[in-house]
């Protein structure tokens, strides 16, 4: 019988686990991924959103604007990256002039920091690969960039050293509502637990209408990427927005935390909630009105594209966060509907679910909680003296393994045997970048494999892309492969 059961090990659901792991609580995560971060956290826009867009007084915009605030604390705290570089709304057309007015009211009617209007002059001289026909822009001064995947690791990690476990690769079927406790029926056998938070993303309806009489429907939103190579990475120095739609924020064009510049999202509602493939249609269509709507008339450099991406947002209808304890569900908390700004949210949504639940079951806190984090190493980011002293501990940490982005085996290594650690070369890439550089995973993979081989004392043909079922390798290997 556990207290407390998270379901979905995304960055929501990673980070509330770990707001509640403060607590004396026996507490698991259950997620039907092989790893943390594998549905929508891992595939979305990397920003941190100030908080202008959404409606004034919804929970979403109160969520926003308070785990923007949290997110740079959090960074220190856990040691991952983030980067406050600020957010431009461009408006390219005289006549939309006044639509920056509302969103500089919403903003202010929000609580966002700073926000203001920035004219033609001065946001010229701000970005210069800007279209001279920009007539003005809102500037989000609170707007960042983050690793969503470090991020949603970092709060796993901790949650984990904390007490709480994770069953990961373990699929809810059903859950059943019994007495005053709950059972969660999965494809790896049933746990039973007084609490359920779910937190399962485009599934997040699934869960709650197992247990409620009162349906819930979440649309899968498919948003497309274009991601370009470390030579455009100072494109722009903002996050550049076009004025906002009836579909989102847009099709924006940003750097990411770690040198690159992307391209996206398009926003397609689909059935398919595991349809993340891409399509020539959209990608096309991101092409065109990125550099169509706020883009200097040279064209971007389609030739520096490295690879293309998909990830689903879980749309609800009313376009609001769902946070709360179902009426008909005692003990039974949702987290649903969270879409963008989803990411920036969840220290909040975390907050405020820690809130509910202690409010209700008043659980003593540890006297032992850890509340930081050391981060993974990275070798570029130290000092030539830094890496000369930590190759001599440690000869691995001296052996390149993945040329694009100089991640070494040392880091490799530590990303596998840490909490929560790495089990597939799509997990050692999440927290390495070994295999996200130019070459694609072209060169890296082979040695990847043979270090997943070794640490986890498994067989070549065993190493997976990810789930199972996604073996790399079939047939008979030589032994001294």
């Amino acid at each position: 019988m556990y207290d407390i059961i998270v379901i979905g090990a995304g960055v929501t659901g990673a980070c509330t686990a770990r707001a509640l792991s403060k607590y004396q609580v026996n507490m698991c995560v259950i997620d039907k991924y092989d790893d943390v971060c594998s549905g929508t956290s891992k595939a979305n826009s990397a920003i941190v959103h100030g908080g202008y867009d959404c409606k004034p007084g919804t929970m979403m915009a109160k969520m926003n604007v308070r785990g923007n605030e949290l997110i740079y604390e959090l960074a220190e705290e856990l040691d991952f990256p983030v980067k406050n570089n600020g957010s431009l709304i461009v408006c390219t057309v005289p006549e939309e002039r006044g639509k920056l007015d509302v969103l500089l009211q919403q903003g202010i009617d929000n609580g966002v920091p700073g926000v203001r209007i920035v004219e033609k002059e001065e946001l010229l001289s701000m970005e210069k690969n800007l279209t001279p026909n920009a007539v003005a822009a809102l500037y989000v001064p609170t707007g960042g960039l983050v690793d969503p995947f470090n991020m949603c690791v970092a709060f796993a990690e901790n949650a984990a050293v904390n007490g709480c476990e994770f069953k990961l690769e373990t699929e809810v079927t059903n859950i059943v509502k019994k007495d005053d406790h709950y059972v969660i029926e999965t494809d790896k056998g049933n746990f039973e637990t007084k609490i359920v938070v779910n937190a399962a993303g485009v599934y997040a309806d699934k869960m709650h209408n197992f247990v409620s009489e009162k349906k819930m429907k979440i649309i899968a939103r498919r948003g497309e990427y274009l991601l370009m190579d470390h030579e455009l990475g100072d494109y722009f120095n903002a996050t550049v927005f076009p004025l906002p739609g009836k579909m989102g924020k847009g099709i924006l064009t940003a750097p990411t935390i770690h040198g690159n510049l992307f391209v996206g999202p398009s926003a397609t509602d689909i059935d398919d909630k595991e349809a993340t493939n891409t399509t020539q249609e959209i990608i096309d269509d991101l092409v065109y009105k990125a550099q169509h709507s706020y883009l200097t008339k040279d064209v971007l450099p389609m030739g520096k594209v490295i690879t293309s991406f998909a990830g689903l947002r879980a749309h609800e209808a009313n376009h609001e966060f769902i946070i709360e304890e179902v009426a008909d569900a005692p003990g039974f908390f949702d987290a649903a509907g969270i879409e963008s700004p989803g990411l920036t949210s969840a220290p909040a949504i975390a907050e405020r679910i820690e809130g509910l639940v202690q409010d209700k079951y008043q659980f003593p806190k540890k006297d032992n909680f850890i509340a930081k984090r050391k981060g993974f190493i990275k070798m570029d980011q130290l000092s030539l003296e830094e890496r000369n002293e930590l190759i001599k501990k440690n000869p691995q940490y001296g052996n390149i393994i993945c040329r694009c982005e100089m991640v070494t085996e040392g880091e490799i290594v530590d990303a596998i045997n840490r909490p929560v650690g790495a089990r597939s070369m799509d997990a050692v890439k999440r927290r390495t970048r070994a295999g996200m550089g130019r070459c694609q995973a072209g060169f890296c993979t082979p040695k990847t494999m043979e270090i997943l081989s070794r640490e986890l004392g498994i067989p070549m043909t065993e190493v997976r892309k990810n789930v199972k079922g996604s073996e790399l390798l079939v047939g008979k290997i030589k032994e001294d492969l």
